[in-house]
Formats: C-alpha cells, sequence, structure tokens
C-alpha cells in the first residue's frame, strides 16, 4: 500500500483569517495543496486548544476554500479568550475534522484512522514537542521535520526573548524523535546541525529549497499612485530586517526617492516603531501593511530594486522574487543570499547607511532595468522540492 502522508497544519490554521500570508504559512499551504492533489493517502493533523483534530484529503481540501465561521463555537472561544479570530479558525478545522482527540489518545487515534508505515511532516515549526512526536511514532510513523532557521539559537538579540527557550525545546525534540530533517539550503543546513549536535543527535538531513512563486500582478489600492523611481522593501517589521539602515539611508538622501516598506509588524523595539509611526503620510517613505500579493508583485516588477538589509535569514524569498521578476537586488551579504542568487544582488555592507544611500541614489538616476546582473539565476521550483522530499518520504 502507498505510503499515507500525514502533513501537520497547526501553523496554518493558527493563520486563517489574518492577512497575506507570511513565508512559514506558504509552505503549508503550499505542501497542502500538493498532498490534496496527489494519489497517495494524504491527511492533516491540527494540533487545537482542546487536543488534536485529523483531517482527511476531503476535509484538507475544504480547509483554504472555506469561509471562516462568524463565531467560534463554545470549545475554541473557551480555549481562545483573547483571540477570537483563532477560535473561528479552530471551529471550522473541527467541523471538517474526521476525528478528534485529547493529547493522550494521539497515537491511538492515528492507529486508528491511518496504515501504518507513513510518513508526519512538519514543515512550520507548530507542535514541536516530546510528547506529540513520541506519539507520532509510536503511532508507527516515521517523523519528517523541515527546519527553516535556527536564528533564535544564533543570534538571540534578534529574536524575542520568550521565544528562544521554547525554540531550544522544539529542537531538542526534533534531535530526539526525527527520522530526518528538511533543510531549505546548505548554509541553513550547516547552522541547524551545529546546533543539533549540541543537542545530542544529528538526524539524518537533505537539502530540498522551496519553491518560489510569484502572484500574477494586480491593480494597487485605491490611493496608492507611486511615481518612479521607487525602491521596496519587503517583510514582517522585525529587528532582523534591519529597517533602521534604510531610514538612516534615506535621512541622508536630497532628493529622496519613494520607499515603500511592505509587511505587517511583527515585534520590533519601540526605537524603530516610533520612526515609522513619525513618518509623513506623504513623506518619501511608505509603510503598507495587508497588501494583496498580486499588488506586491506590480510594485515590485516597477521597482528600481528591491532593498534587502536583512541580518539573518534561513531561506529569504523577497530576492528570489524579485529576481523571478527581474528586478534589481540590493542585499546584505549573507552566505544564504549568495548561495541561492549568486552575484545577481548588489551586496553592500549591513552597517553602512552612507554606501546603501549612494547605491540608491545612482540607481534612482539609472534608466529603469539598468544593471540588472546575473540572468543566469535559477530560481527554485516547487516541483523540484517535492520530487527531493517525496523521494524520501
Amino acid at each position: 500500500m502507498p505510503a499515507t502522508r500525514l502533513l501537520d497544519l497547526t501553523r496554518l490554521v493558527s493563520r486563517l483569517g489574518r492577512g497575506p500570508m507570511t513565508g512559514i504559512d506558504r509552505v503549508e499551504a503550499q505542501w497542502l495543496t500538493h498532498l490534496v492533489n496527489g494519489e497517495k493517502p494524504a491527511f492533516a493533523l491540527i494540533r487545537s486548544a482542546a487536543g488534536f483534530l485529523l483531517l482527511d484529503r476531503a476535509g484538507m481540501a475544504r480547509l483554504l476554500d472555506s469561509a471562516l465561521p462568524a463565531r467560534g463555537d463554545i470549545l475554541s472561544r473557551l480555549g481562545h479568550r483573547r483571540d477570537p479570530l483563532r477560535a473561528r479558525a479552530e471551529t471550522l478545522a473541527r467541523r471538517l475534522s474526521l476525528a478528534r482527540c485529547l493529547p493522550s489518545g494521539l497515537a491511538r487515534m492515528l492507529r486508528r484512522h491511518l496504515p501504518q508505515g507513513g510518513v508526519y511532516l512538519n514543515v512550520g515549526h507548530s507542535n514541536l514537542s516530546d510528547r506529540s512526536l513520541a506519539a507520532i511514532r509510536a503511532a508507527g510513523m516515521r517523523v519528517m521535520v523541515m527546519i527553516h532557521d535556527t536564528i533564535p539559537l544564533d543570534h538571540p538579540h534578534l529574536a524575542r526573548a520568550d521565544t528562544v527557550e521554547p525554540f531550544r525545546r522544539k529542537l531538542a525534540a526534533v534531535a530526539t524523535h526525527a527520522d530526518r530533517v528538511l533543510h531549505l539550503t546548505e548554509d541553513t543546513r550547516t547552522r541547524t546541525e551545529a546546533q543539533l549536535a549540541r543537542l545530542g543527535r544529528i538526524p539524518p538531513g537533505i537539502v530540498a529549497p522551496i519553491g518560489v512563486r510569484v502572484a500574477a500582478p494586480a491593480p494597487l489600492p485605491p490611493g496608492l499612485h507611486p511615481v518612479a523611481p521607487w525602491f521596496v522593501a519587503l517583510g514582517t517589521i522585525e529587528p532582523r530586517k534591519n529597517l533602521g539602515l534604510l531610514l538612516d539611508a534615506w535621512d541622508r538622501l536630497d532628493p529622496a526617492p519613494q520607499l515603500y516598506i511592505i509587511g505587517n509588524r511583527g515585534w520590533a523595539d519601540a526605537g524603530l516603531l516610533a520612526r515609522l509611526d513619525a513618518l509623513p503620510s506623504d513623506g518619501p517613505v511608505r509603510v503598507l501593511s495587508g497588501l494583496p500579493d498580486g499588488s506586491v508583485t506590480t510594485l515590485l516588477s516597477g521597482a528600481r530594486a528591491l532593498l534587502f538589509p536583512s541580518l539573518a535569514e534561513g531561506f529569504g524569498l523577497p530576492p528570489l522574487e524579485a529576481a523571478a521578476l527581474g528586478a534589481p537586488v540590493i542585499a546584505g551579504e549573507l552566505a544564504v543570499t549568495r548561495e541561492l542568487l549568486g552575484d545577481y544582488p548588489v551586496y553592500l555592507p549591513l552597517g553602512d547607511s552612507y554606501s546603501w544611500a549612494e547605491t540608491i541614489a545612482r540607481k534612482a538616476a539609472e534608466p529603469p532595468g539598468e544593471g540588472v546582473q546575473g540572468c543566469g539565476v535559477r530560481i527554485p521550483r516547487w516541483e523540484d522540492h517535492f520530487k527531493i522530499v517525496l523521494s524520501v518520504a
């Protein structure tokens, strides 16, 4: 009998209804779509406030296509008193579920509904605990986990203080229970395996870059009328994105071109948030949150460059998305960006706002499309990612 694939969708469900997906959300969504459309048996596992939910292929297919209920059921509301959106999402998942159980009954539920010898796929960093992974293995399943990055351990100053130790515990559970670890790049593999070694075991690993798929261009929201030249910075607003460097660079530019910072607020220091809040609405720097993917494509396609001064990345989708559209990229010198994009970007020092301002001024003065280099860049494809992973799953 073909091997059963059990995909963990805990993170994706927690994000339903919250606007455009982040990078990890997109990975779970791509895996969901791929398994739903595949031929082998497919199920999904979701950790809810009340226990675990199991979805079959039909439930998985309806998960992203169904609207959230207007109100969460009583069980979900009790579990998420301060998060009604999460309560509504879990209510939807519960309605679509084939079975449900308390945490203590996870192994029994999986043995009852899934054939022996399947593989559990966790690509979202959620639900990685000793108890859960031990129960999944007790149900006769192999455990395969994707680690996107180890930034909370490599650079704890770039992570929220309350996330560092929980992430360490997750990685320790992976070290103990995983049959295989999926890495997105060779650089990420090196960093992750160094941390796993400190935790006592390095499970067998495989490198499978995720695919890059940009949305079709779509109209910009009313009131957004960019005037060339403009630049784009794309990503969640948090310290490792190093947006303060761009604000410093823009303070040096006169005249200053338009900069669009596209992304929702994650966590950031009060000083950066104060600078962003103080930006004049008609000034050269604007923050755009909740922008639809098609509108992002439109802005990125016409930008003089994507600016990517990130201090740490496990993969870094924005530069690859820009390269897929033929847009120039100006980036900080990161090993992972070099690995994926080679000489396509213009690389600049991450702490030198003067160099960034000078380069941006020159790029703004160039005719559109000039200076794009590295035309032979190979953009990773989802088809290749699935082929690599499923050849060992």
